[in-house]
């Protein structure tokens, strides 16, 4: 018996083909920049824009800004207000979705129709920091966990996906004698962790990367977040906080600046890159997967 050959599926090749190439686009420039940063400052300058290999391995670059009080605690607080933040976007957005949701009350679409009017129309920046400034929350973290405390976009998705909860699993809880809370928190959230996963990594990725609200409302450099800093040493070129930690090391003509910010860029990055794998595994598994037998 002849064994058939099979054809190759060209539309699958050009598909595979075209991903790596994407992939590629995107990972030779995040690894060109960890092998700037890992290379000895004397011959960083031989690096080109397509090296994925340090010339000579070298951490001074990482010692220097580990050792900088202003890139340590800019870390800090931007963990602090990242994973405060994430918390609280999807303790309130959670709530929101389950009563918009998946219950009944008057006045419902008037309140859908609001969230839709201030998803589209979003107010200006001026009232915005008034209203900050009014609150005393200037130059204090609460205003930048506060920020968008609810995304409404997201509120709708979350909805969404507690909507698809077959209603029995919620009215067996109902006949146990559960109420709302108790549905909400031994109910809804465990077969919900697919999408609180989802959202609370889009939140946690817009906190993390959030500078721009935050050169306004933050004035004291001690509580920069760290893409503040990131904008300041990077984008800017602004070296003067970084010179005085280049002193302990013999100076600064011992250092390559563009090795610097090359592992200032890689330092910001390492956190989401560590944080997704964690959360990847939920994109694959079903929000109701044996919850329901027929």
């Amino acid at each position: 018996m002849t064994m058939k050959r099979r054809r190759p599926e060209w539309s699958k090749i050009i598909i595979y083909t075209l991903l790596f190439l994407l992939t590629l686009t995107v990972l030779v420039p995040i690894l060109n920049l960890l092998a700037l940063s890992l290379t000895e400052p004397n011959r960083a300058h031989l690096m080109s824009g397509l090296d994925i290999w340090p010339k000579g391995w070298s951490f001074v670059n990482y010692e220097v800004l580990m050792s900088n009080p202003l890139i340590t605690g800019s870390i800090l607080n931007s963990v602090w207000i990242t994973g405060a933040g994430t918390f609280l976007n999807l303790f309130l957005t959670s709530m929101a979705a389950y009563v918009l949701g998946r219950t009944d009350f008057v006045g419902k679409r008037v309140v859908l129709v609001f969230l839709i009017i201030i998803m589209v129309f979003e107010p200006g920046l001026i009232p915005e920091y008034l209203l900050v400034k009014d609150l005393g929350l200037l130059d204090s973290f609460t205003a930048l966990i506060l920020y968008k405390a609810v995304n409404v976009y997201y509120l709708f998705i979350l909805m969404r996906f507690f909507q698809d909860i077959p209603e029995e699993i919620l009215e067996a809880a109902r006949i146990d004698g559960a109420g709302h809370f108790r549905t909400y928190t031994g109910m809804i959230l465990p077969l919900s962790k697919p999408g609180l996963a989802t959202l609370g990594l889009f939140y946690g990725v817009f906190h993390w990367n959030e500078y721009f609200r935050a050169t306004i409302y933050m004035t004291t450099p001690d509580k920069w977040p760290l893409q503040v800093v990131l904008r300041q040493f990077v984008v800017r070129q602004d070296n003067t906080a970084i010179l005085g930690v280049q002193n302990l090391f013999g100076g600064s003509a011992n250092l390559d600046f563009a090795s610097l910010q090359a592992g200032t860029i890689i330092i910001a990055m390492v956190p989401l890159l560590i944080l997704y794998p964690f959360i990847l595994k939920y994109y694959a598994k079903g929000a109701l997967e044996g919850g329901v037998k027929d």
